[in-house]
């Protein structure tokens, strides 16, 4: 007889259960506050991501087609999987001492982890983490980026 009185008040708190989710459901689909769902693909011109996303890796240029980037190579070294390249040059300054430069700052988009461990490392900030997120490309060869522009040198100042 014990367990007929169980299973009753086991019914009972399943019905109330039930009943205390349904009644929170209702609420939302009443009280329209805040929309958390986004409409992606139709929304993209008003899309906001979040501060903290981490799309891929870019190195910003200023108007004078001008980086921060010292050819250190300490991205290349803290990235886990080689996505990084950096192939370095020696210039030689109007002292006439030679100088480590970049030459070109290869990035394999395809092999990136997004770990931003590579931002961290670099002792200039000479990349960054965008919010491009749609890299859907029919080829593959498409993905690995030359990130410096053609013509660009070292900002003065930077060491």
């Amino acid at each position: 007889m014990g367990f007929i009185v169980q299973y009753i008040k086991q019914v009972g708190s399943a019905i109330r259960s039930l009943w205390i989710g349904m009644r929170r459901t209702g609420y939302y689909f009443t009280h329209h506050k805040e929309i958390i769902t986004q409409q992606y693909p139709d929304n993209r011109e008003t899309l906001v991501l979040p501060e903290r996303f981490k799309g891929e890796v870019v190195m910003p240029h200023n108007e004078n087609n001008e980086h921060r980037c010292t050819g250190c190579t300490a991205c290349e070294l803290a990235c886990p999987n080689g996505t990084i390249k950096i192939i370095t040059k020696f210039d030689v300054t109007p002292e006439g001492k030679k100088k480590k430069a970049l030459d070109t700052f290869i990035y394999h988009l395809e092999l990136c982890t997004m770990c931003n461990l590579c931002i961290e490392a670099c002792p200039t900030d000479a990349i960054k983490m965008a919010q491009n997120f749609e890299h859907s490309v029919y080829d593959r060869s498409q993905l690995t980026k030359k990130l410096n522009k053609p013509g660009s040198k070292i900002r003065e100042g930077v060491e």
